[in-house]
């Protein structure tokens, strides 16, 4: 039996591994895709908000070559964290069931069984896009993720969304020669839209070089078509592909099997206790930004980096009673 089952090996898994490391106690930090899957994912020339040393877990120093580094500097910098402390990390491992019997838990994998005291659920959201629920959102044409311009050019494409993942994309596409239409549920660019990228992407659609329809939704994609629902009735436009930025969701119902109950409200929030980020289920904690459940922007790398040494300091007093 080990002391301690982490699932995700994102950044704030891999702060409990090290924090789990420095109390002596036994972990394994299991994930069912790449290292900081999560931020894998991310397009390829994104770069964070936080500066490089917010962004640090470990006491392993974070240079980049800029303040804010790029995905690709973040990636090269939580492999050497990994690496540093010799984490015990098992990749492309499911989860397959967590079951607690008596005061410990059972894990089933997609590889293996495991018995642990304690299990820490460090899980990410970009793995669950939200869907648009329409007929067609199933060709091949249509994406809910982003990596680069380039397939882009000369297309005539639909950017779903107006918070800063489809600015960026649609700002990005544009200048790699791309025909861009963006479709907006609210009456303008979201708020918490970047302030260097607002005026942007304002100046861009008030000059018609970036077309938009507000308060408007996609109703139907068609093979080479798009149908849009707006104000004034509905129009159909010609299209190549649609990008659809509109956010992703925490696991929840994996989160349910594992017993985590949720507080009725529109958040969707996990109920855990905020001194010691343990949940409704006995041994069981919560880290990063599953948290904050639908309120995906509340919890992220440097404010969650924290809640690894909660949960081990609460472990190690439990122990010590």
């Amino acid at each position: 039996m080990i002391d301690i089952m982490i699932i995700g090996a994102g950044p704030i898994g891999l702060a409990c591994g090290i924090e789990a490391k420095k109390a002596n106690l036994t972990y394994v930090i299991v994930d069912k895709g790449v290292l900081v899957n999560s931020l894998y994912h991310y397009p390829n020339n994104m770069t964070f908000f936080s500066t490089s040393e917010k962004l640090e877990i470990g006491e392993v120093p974070f240079i980049s070559n800029n303040a804010k580094p790029t995905r690709s500097e973040a990636l090269e910098y939580y492999r050497r964290v990994c690496t540093s402390w010799k984490l015990n990390v098992q990749l492309y491992e499911k989860i397959e069931s967590i079951d607690k019997e008596d005061n410990s838990f059972k894990i089933v994998t997609s590889k293996n069984q495991y018995r642990a005291r304690k299990v820490i659920l460090a899980l990410g959201f970009y793995d669950l896009p939200f869907l648009l629920n329409v007929p067609g959102e199933d060709l091949p044409k249509v994406k809910h993720y982003y990596d680069e311009p380039h397939p882009y050019f000369a297309q005539k494409i639909v950017v779903i969304g107006s918070a800063n993942s489809a600015v960026d994309v649609a700002l990005e596409t544009w200048r790699k020669g791309a025909d861009v239409t963006m479709v907006i549920r609210e009456a303008s660019i979201g708020e918490n839209v970047k302030y260097w990228a607002r005026p942007d992407i304002e100046n861009r659609i008030k000059e018609g070089s970036i077309k938009a329809h507000f308060s408007s939704e996609v109703v139907r994609i068609l093979p080479t078509q798009v149908e849009i629902k707006t104000p004034t009735g509905n129009v159909v436009i010609e299209n190549d592909f649609v990008l659809a930025m509109t956010g992703y969701q925490p696991p929840f119902d994996f989160m349910k099997n594992a017993g985590v109950q949720f507080a009725n409200d529109e958040h969707h929030t996990p109920i855990y206790n905020e001194q010691t980020m343990e949940c409704n289920v006995p041994g069981m904690y919560l880290a990063g930004v599953v948290c904050g459940g639908l309120k995906t922007n509340k919890w992220f790398i440097e404010n969650s980096r924290v809640h690894a040494e909660m949960i081990i300091r609460d472990i190690v007093e439990q122990d010590s009673k």
